[in-house]
């Protein structure tokens, strides 16, 4: 017996702490299933930092499919299992086990029912942004005996607003051949076209579930929206996008660049608290060459981590840097407003926040210059 635990003895029954034979079975079961509520551990390169851990691929781009970002799921054939609008929610998928509904376990992604007769399931997404897609992920967190064994990715460019059943009736162009994909698992695919597009369309063979979907890609707006009047250079909506920061501990700083106001603190970026005498910065793409006349740092929801100050310089391609605005101070929870006084044509931007904190937006007002609408058009 050495090495054995003694044999316990039974509680009376009713007494404190009286298990009976089937209860304690299935507290067993249930402390061998997995953590409730819990989002599945996901490597994620939302931008350069200096510790990204691997070189940058296309998810260092921003997600032009996303909700936040003016995404739509605008049709799909089969939603029996689970609702095609999760396929773009901005947030990881999570799952609790053991949550029936009338239609079976709940998913925190998108399901189909399964195929009793040959063909496909399919979803379209229309991109928040239209834009050049350099790559999409099928992420088919916590689908592992329903998930698609393949897939494939097309796309297409219409313009206006179609109804649903114009857009299927559209032509699409395949981007991501049929190919396999594994459960529980982000399948990235790379997408070679230079083209601009604003619809994609996911196909599943033949059936199963797909947590979220994401574009990468860089925003190409039409050009007679930003001809319309004073334009946010800074907007992803507009083609910008964050190319480098010093850290990002606690938020994406493409948020800042999301439309809309920020609704909770989590909308913005956020840095980890500065332990030396540096400071946290953000560079960013902007849409087009352009002169800035109009600077907004939002704060909102930043009350105990907003920075102290903040300032802003712009450069043109790999020029010198200027400066639009200086080292300004900032108050908490606080939308702050600043007229640029420069006429100095920038493609780039800088934000330097003293020391650490956090954002909710930033945008920059101005006007494109003849060459920058000449990249546009091109």
């Amino acid at each position: 017996m050495h090495g054995r635990r003694p044999p316990q003895p039974r509680r009376p029954r009713g007494s404190p702490g009286y298990l009976s034979g089937r209860t304690r079975s299935a507290t067993l079961r249930r402390h061998r299933r997995r953590p409730t509520l819990a989002p599945r551990p996901i490597r994620r390169y939302s931008i350069v930092t200096p510790n990204t851990p691997a070189p940058p691929s296309f998810r260092s781009l921003p997600d032009l499919a996303v909700r936040t970002l003016g995404g739509a799921v605008v049709w799909a054939n089969d939603e029996l299992f689970a609702e095609r609008e999760n396929l773009i929610r901005p947030t990881a998928a999570v799952y609790q086990p053991a949550t029936f509904g009338h239609k079976g376990q709940i998913y925190d992604g998108w399901e189909t029912r399964r195929r009793r007769i040959a063909g496909t399931d399919e979803a379209i997404v229309r991109l928040g942004v239209p834009g050049v897609i350099r790559g999409v992920v099928v992420d088919t967190a916590w689908f592992t005996g329903n998930y698609p064994p393949e897939i494939s990715v097309e796309a297409a460019a219409i313009d206006g607003y179609p109804s649903a059943d114009e857009v299927v009736g559209a032509q699409w162009t395949t981007i991501v051949g049929r190919s396999p994909v594994r459960g529980d698992t982000e399948n990235p695919f790379p997408v070679d076209s230079e083209r601009r597009w604003t619809h994609v369309k996911l196909t599943l063979y033949p059936d199963g579930g797909v947590a979220r979907l994401r574009v990468h890609g860089e925003g190409r707006p039409d050009l007679h929206f930003l001809d319309a009047g004073p334009v946010d250079l800074a907007a992803l909506e507009n083609g910008a996008r964050v190319t480098c920061c010093s850290n990002m501990f606690y938020g994406s700083p493409q948020n800042m660049l999301l439309p809309g106001s920020a609704r909770v603190m989590g909308d913005g970026w956020e840095t980890s608290r500065r332990r030396d005498d540096n400071n946290d910065w953000v560079e960013i793409l902007l849409a087009a060459q352009g002169i800035v006349s109009l600077a907004e740092l939002d704060t909102s929801y930043f009350l105990g981590n907003a920075p102290g100050e903040a300032s802003i310089q712009g450069r043109d391609g790999d020029g010198d840097w200027v400066e639009l605005l200086p080292r300004t101070r900032l108050q908490p929870d606080t939308r702050h407003r600043f007229v640029v006084d420069s006429d100095q044509p920038v493609t780039q931007a800088r934000l330097d926040i003293f020391p650490d904190g956090g954002m909710a937006r930033l945008r920059l007002w101005g006007s494109l210059t003849e060459a920058g609408r000449a990249g546009l058009r091109s």
